[in-house]
């Protein structure tokens, strides 16, 4: 799965990487311990041009009785996308990028969980594929949602955790983004494992298992053993598309 990533670029860094000409996002910061049910920089097509802003992690569909369903559709497999009435109606209109510099997972080792940082060996933004809905209360007030979507793991990951995001390639962005592509086939190529061989992983602080905790030091390499920290979920609230 995927639930605590990295995103520590500037504005003008993702704005440029991106394409973005404005964006919608107003407080942005560096996030070192991404969060389900937080609001997280997100890049969308709107049919012209690429744009960004921000969605909830925790996907709502819009058919949903209510908003709180979030917290448990954090995540996607791709191999059932289009099995679960959640996911398949927005694989063909309303597809995003999660721009990330690093992702953490816990890898069952001498009978602990210990959390790795994965990244790219050279350090650039990657892309996770997600997917996004709009959920509207019963007053029309607007709650954006998305979830990153998950595949096999490759030879890295498979010794750290049996799936990993979907780490779309430079060439494979523009296609997903596109509003015009509802070829759900070909769509559904792009959803495969990222060359392990153009990916590195190493050992965290046991302190990224609290979300109560976004520091630069998050992400440094751990070279001594440290106890657990629980794990445990908070919302922040920020802005939207």
């Amino acid at each position: 799965m995927c639930g605590r990533y990295t995103i520590m670029v500037s504005m003008e860094e993702l704005m440029l990487r991106y394409l973005i000409q404005d964006t919608a996002l107003v407080h942005y910061a560096p996030k070192y311990n991404a969060a389900p049910m937080q609001y997280i920089p997100a890049v969308i097509h709107d049919g012209k041009r690429n744009r960004l802003g921000e969605l909830r992690w925790g996907l709502v569909p819009s058919w949903a009785k209510d908003g709180k369903s979030g917290s448990k559709m954090i995540n996607a497999r791709s191999e059932s996308l289009l099995d679960k009435p959640s996911f398949r109606s927005l694989i063909g209109s309303r597809r995003c990028i999660i721009p990330a510099d690093g992702f953490y997972d816990w890898k069952q080792q001498d009978g602990e969980r210990k959390p790795m940082r994965i990244t790219l060996k050279n350090g650039e933004i990657f892309s996770l594929a997600g997917l996004y809905d709009i959920w509207l209360d019963a007053s029309g007030n607007k709650l954006s949602t998305c979830t990153i979507i998950t595949t096999e793991p490759n030879s890295l990951m498979a010794d750290i955790h049996d799936r990993m995001p979907v780490i779309l390639s430079r060439e494979a962005e523009a296609e997903w983004l596109d509003r015009n592509h509802h070829q759900i086939p070909e769509l559904m190529k792009l959803l495969r494992p990222y060359a392990a061989e153009q990916m590195r992983a190493y050992p965290v602080q046991a302190a990224v298992g609290n979300v109560r905790n976004d520091y630069k030091e998050l992400i440094d390499e751990e070279k001594t053993s440290s106890s657990n920290v629980k794990t445990s979920l908070t919302t922040t609230p920020s802005g939207k598309f």
